[in-house]
């Protein structure tokens, strides 16, 4: 949304979300939204169907050019071992 869209709070504490939010978001009658706080404002998130497919891939360029088999195994090998040995 390129201009902030006016919404009213009910009585009941409810509003609606715009018709050009649900179409930019694809949100369906039905949908659960998450509803979140941060300094000051109100985010409200669509609810993914699966949180493990909506987050695989996620940061994936850090990983990009390096050999992760060989990463973790030291990370393995980290762990046998102590600052005590």
């Amino acid at each position: 949304m390129s201009e902030p869209v006016s919404v009213k709070v009910s009585s009941r504490y409810q509003i609606s979300v715009p018709s050009v939010a649900r179409k930019r978001l694809n949100i369906q009658s039905g949908d659960r939204l998450l509803v979140d706080v941060q300094d000051g404002l109100l985010i409200l998130l669509p609810q993914p169907d699966n949180y493990t497919a909506r987050l695989a891939g996620l940061h994936r360029e850090v990983w990009e050019g390096l050999d992760t088999t060989a990463y973790l195994q030291e990370e393995r090998d980290a762990w046998g071992t102590s600052a005590n040995d």
